[in-house]
């Protein structure tokens, strides 16, 4: 019999029950039939892993002092099935996937569920204002009398309006003249045109770039417009301080940000009990429900933070449409190693998290399907599940059964639950096309990240020796390649207006100017998602998949030569360990000591990652 948590089991009858046709007795004794079928299966994919890593620790012992031998290697590899045979090409089927996954490329949050605000916060970030975002950041640098502290700054504001007429040159420029001679929008024969300083009028040159407006009075209204399938709305208001401080009266530009947030059971959140787990399901449960609040104190004043609803516009011919005002949400689960107290199993021993989260982020999400909720997470019916940590197509596998059995048991349709495959364990890069193939008819992601990933790296030939240094490691060959092997095993099984191809976090939240400066390379590398660690930094992100149609990248980097697994095998040991000195060693150390230190407090103490959202 099943020891269950108190938290838990009164969570369940009492909240996530409730507007399900469901019985507690019936959830349980599913979750139990699930447990006994995969469980022992958890255990052996994880005794697989301990296997693999001996064999290779062994191969490296055996050959130490010795010249590596690439090719001997690859073959070991393949001979203890480590490197599984490529099984020939095929494309993903996968069907119901909302268009923030399939064609609309942008930011993507990823934010600790079990804090609300935050959460809250990620999911609200569908929209953002430019201004605030360029105001409040080192994107607009402080000389000049520029300064960002204290009240409102003029001047500051000045570099800002300016910064947003050029993106608006750029991203839906005139047929004549600039924004920056704007000085009135003119609608008339169901057209949008524009008053310039010197008396002409001018268009768009592509007028179909204005989609819609919000008329909220002859004074303050809103210019809705898309680019590459992102939106942004130009805000008038001319008794507005900042509306007033600009000829055509811009007030902002409330510019369409984080695109996908994904809500984390993961790393971002330490759940290590019943309490735990139940505080972060009770916050997807609010989510899916729609009723998720967050009560805060902010200077001075007491504030409730809800879900954001969606945004309707009158459309050029006269009829109304809404955008959505929320991101899409996707969850992640914990990967297959973890246990939790929080169920214990007829042995006494705690389950697998992963079969608990699948249990209950499905069940969970079941609200949003069946229109228990004011909002519509998916409009196309499906669950968005994100699986960490996975190693080679075994563990997709399993992952990709495991949530069918759950399907059955919570009766959905087969093939709802869609799997977001997390490219960050060896076994799975260099297998990568066969994970995709174990997943083809339920994958909607793949993505890659550097810290995650290079730990495995590390880990898996410790016993070759002493590897370079953590700042080398970004120059190796194999990081090159696992990026760009990625993307390439993505649009070979047909990603392309299917499914997402994501790039990693920038970590610093602060230094918008640099992200803002390096972060186009994951959209020029055929990425249509990259993560960003505020909503801030979504909508500044959010430019350049405007200066950027990924769909485009993607058909030109289909053509080019696959990056090469031979790369991706090259491990990145020191070649002389000798060569480093005690001071360099001891730097090496005090670095990644750091690092740890920064990891723990923030990503378990804190629970917040890098995140400020």
């Amino acid at each position: 019999m099943l020891q269950i948590s108190d938290d838990l089991k009164n969570f369940l009858n009492n909240e996530v029950l409730d507007g399900l046709d469901m019985s507690s007795e019936y959830f349980w004794s599913s979750f139990e039939a699930i447990l006994k079928e995969f469980g022992p299966k958890n255990k052996a994919l994880l005794e697989k892993r301990e296997i693999f890593q001996s064999q290779i620790d062994e191969w490296h012992i055996e050959r130490r002092g010795e010249t590596h031998n690439h090719a001997e290697y690859k073959d070991f590899l393949k001979e203890i099935g480590y490197l599984v045979e490529d099984e020939g090409d095929f494309h993903i089927s996968t069907v119901n996937v909302d268009p923030e996954i399939k064609t609309i490329a942008g930011p993507q949050l990823v934010v600790p569920v079990m804090n609300a605000r935050f959460a809250l916060n990620a999911t609200n970030a569908r929209w953002g204002s430019l201004y605030d975002a360029l105001y409040g950041t080192d994107i607009i640098s402080e000389d000049d009398g520029a300064t960002r502290a204290g009240a409102y700054n003029p001047v500051r504001g000045g570099k800002v309006i300016a910064f947003a007429k050029e993106f608006l040159d750029t991203t839906i420029p005139l047929s004549s003249g600039s924004f920056v001679d704007v000085k009135d929008f003119i609608f008339e024969d169901r057209s949008l045109s524009m008053l310039l300083d010197d008396g002409s009028k001018t268009q768009l040159a592509q007028p179909n770039q204005y989609v819609g407006y919000i008329n909220n009075s002859q004074d303050a209204f809103g210019l809705l417009f898309e680019n590459n399938n992102l939106h942004f709305e130009i805000q008038i208001d001319k008794n507005h301080p900042v509306g007033q401080a600009d000829r055509a009266g811009i007030k902002d530009i409330l510019i369409e940000s984080a695109v996908t947030t994904i809500q984390d059971c993961e790393d971002s959140v330490a759940a290590v009990d019943g309490s735990d787990k139940t505080a972060v399901y009770r916050n997807w449960l609010g989510l899916m429900k729609g009723n998720l609040t967050a009560t805060f104190e902010k200077n001075g004043e007491v504030m409730t933070r809800v879900l954001n609803q969606d945004r309707t516009y009158q459309s050029i011919d006269g009829t109304s449409f809404t955008l959505p005002g929320r991101s899409l949400m996707l969850v992640r689960n914990v990967g297959h190693l973890m246990t939790n107290p929080a169920v214990l199993d007829t042995n006494g021993d705690e389950v697998p998290e992963g079969i608990l989260d699948a249990m209950f982020t499905i069940c969970i999400a079941k609200h949003d399907l069946i229109g228990n909720s004011p909002y519509k997470n998916s409009k196309t019916g499906s669950i968005y599940i994100v699986k960490p940590k996975m190693h080679g197509p075994e563990e997709v596998q399993f992952t990709c059964d495991l949530f069918q059995a759950v399907e059955k048991v919570l009766a959905l349709e087969p093939l709802t639950v869609k799997v977001g495959i997390m490219d960050e364990e060896r076994r799975t890069t260099v297998n990568l096309k066969e994970c995709i193939r174990a997943a083809k008819d339920r994958v909607i992601f793949i993505n890659t990240g550097f810290l995650d990933r290079t730990g495995d790296e590390i880990h898996t030939s410790m016993e070759m020796g002493p590897m370079v240094r953590k700042e080398e490691i970004k120059q190796q060959k194999w990081i090159s390649a696992y990026e760009d092997w990625n993307v390439d095993c993505g649009l070979e099984t047909g990603f392309k207006d299917r499914a997402q191809i994501g790039k990693g976090m920038w970590p610093m939240p602060d230094e918008m100017l640099g992200m803002y400066n390096t972060k186009a390379i994951h959209p020029k590398a055929g990425a249509n998602c990259a993560w960003v660690p505020s909503p801030t930094a979504a909508s500044l992100h959010a430019i350049h998949y405007h200066q950027i149609l990924v769909s485009d990248q993607q058909t030109k980097l289909a053509t080019r030569t696959k990056a090469s697994i031979d790369d991706i095998l090259t491990i990145p040991v020191l070649e002389d360990p000798g060569s480093l000195s005690t001071e360099e060693i001891q730097a090496e150390l005090d670095n990644n000591a750091q690092g740890i230190l920064g990891y723990v407090v923030r990503w378990i103490n804190h629970g917040v990652g890098c995140s400020k959202v």
